[in-house]
């Protein structure tokens, strides 16, 4: 057993494709370096590459990723909640129909307890030298979310666990790529040793040199495609190290190529929406006429009492004329979907009073699908306070009676609403903000 092993892997890309012709250039390139030098070279992402975010992702529902994904060599990658859950269960299961790597991901099933056809619950990889690389995977239990889709996810920690234990006495080095997040990751490093490496995701650490836990080498390479990780095993030692290679650091490569991609978006979305009469400002510090017909769709949509959001989702405004699915995505890029939640007049106005959060307006939000630059204003439809006295649908709220609020999801998480994350509610999926509204509008026209 000579040979070194190369490992290069990605994760939360989030279809930031900017650095995505360096990342290719230099996977191209160093896949050739170790072949001919005789090693072996294994490229893996650890999940949410895709992200409907971008025009690219959106306009090819994620397969455009992948397509991306076989052009760079990649031998297998695991998903993350944005390839999850971001897509109805259809498109996932269309997804990696083309693909040319293998999609390993333990903890996914079908409601009736199976494997998707298009992943495995491990792969044993065979070098030419004989020896035999294992990967286990899995992905974020954002469990309500896979439910209402029509998958069950279980136990990320747990699945790798016994998949660990599993393929340990078959293969000489067992990797696991970990789309769970950095606590996760550790908790595994300390509970399953049969595992030599965690490749980590979802909550975009970053390991210059990796980090040691008992046995276990962790790697983990940040987000958006900032940087590539390299692993390096010596077969006949056994001694592993990581790094870092800075994408902003290497050679141009096709420096037009994000703009090339949103134009295929963009082409991929021509479908007319409907035409608008009015121009609609985007207004993220005040109520605005288009932020009133938001919540008007909202509400309507969610068979709701009222509604409430902020106005930060707005990235752009809403021109007179012809709107497309594309104008539709620019102007609500975020990944965000519906939901509503029942909550009785009395929680409804502890609810309203927090939302009137004086620094939230000018809040830099990142993450929890929110994709634009600050958290806005907060927007109340269908309700609103006179006197200390909240008033829905225009009438005094009863405080014992249950009210449905329709709202974004980010808001169940817990961070700004911590009541909203245990009170009874329905997500809507795959449905996104965008489709809400521009539905609303094509119903509108139709009448």
């Amino acid at each position: 057993m000579s040979e070194i092993i190369h490992i290069y892997h990605t994760n939360d890309l989030h279809s930031h494709f900017a650095h995505w012709p360096r990342i290719q250039s230099l996977l191209t390139e160093r896949r050739r370096w170790h072949e001919e030098a005789g090693d072996v070279c294994l490229v893996l992402d650890i999940g949410d590459h895709a992200d409907r975010s971008h025009p690219f992702t959106e306009g090819t529902a994620g397969k455009g990723n992948v397509q991306l994904l076989n052009e760079a060599g990649y031998d297998a990658v695991t998903i993350g909640n944005n390839e999850g859950i971001t897509l109805s269960k259809a498109e996932l299961d269309e997804l990696y129909v083309q693909a040319d790597f293998s999609v390993v991901v333990a903890n996914l099933l079908d409601l009736d307890g199976k494997q998707p056809e298009w992943a495995s619950a491990n792969q044993i990889i065979v070098t030419n030298d004989g020896v035999k690389i294992g990967l286990v995977a899995a992905t974020a239990e954002f469990t309500p979310f896979y439910r209402r889709l029509g998958w069950q996810v279980t136990s990320g920690r747990e699945a790798i666990k016994r998949e660990a234990a599993e393929i340990r006495g078959s293969v000489d080095f067992l990797i696991c790529m970990s789309h769970l997040g950095i606590r996760e990751d550790e908790l595994l490093a300390a509970e399953c040793p049969e595992l030599d490496i965690i490749l980590g995701a979802h909550t975009h650490h970053l390991f210059h040199q990796g980090k040691e836990i008992g046995g276990t080498l962790l790697g983990a390479a940040g987000k958006f495609g900032y940087y590539i990780g390299h692993i390096e095993i010596d077969i006949a030692t056994r001694k592993m190290t990581a790094e870092v290679i800075e994408t902003d650091q290497l050679p141009e490569a096709d420096k037009g190529f994000n703009d090339y991609l949103v134009g295929v978006g963009k082409q991929q979305m021509a479908e007319t929406v409907f035409y608008n009469d009015h121009h609609l400002k985007a207004e993220w510090f005040k109520p605005s006429p288009m932020a009133e017909l938001f919540g008007d769709a909202l509400v309507s949509f969610a068979s709701a009492d009222c509604g409430l959001f902020n106005a930060g989702i707005f990235m752009e405004d809403m021109p007179q004329g012809e709107m497309t699915r594309y104008d539709f995505h620019r102007m609500l890029p975020h990944p965000i979907n519906p939901c509503v939640i029942d909550l009785s007049g009395a929680e409804l106005k502890e609810i309203y009073l927090q939302s009137l959060n004086e620094d939230w307006p000018q809040l830099e939000l990142k993450g929890m699908g929110f994709r634009g630059a600050v958290f806005g204003r907060m927007i109340h439809s269908g309700m609103d306070m006179h006197n200390h006295q909240l008033m829905v649908g225009g009438k005094p709220a009863d405080p014992d009676r249950i009210y449905r609020l329709a709202t974004l999801d980010l808001f169940t998480f817990g961070y700004f609403f911590p009541a909203l994350k245990r009170a009874p509610k329905s997500y809507f999926m795959p449905e996104f903000l965008r489709d809400v509204f521009g539905d609303y509008f094509r119903m509108k026209t139709v009448k």
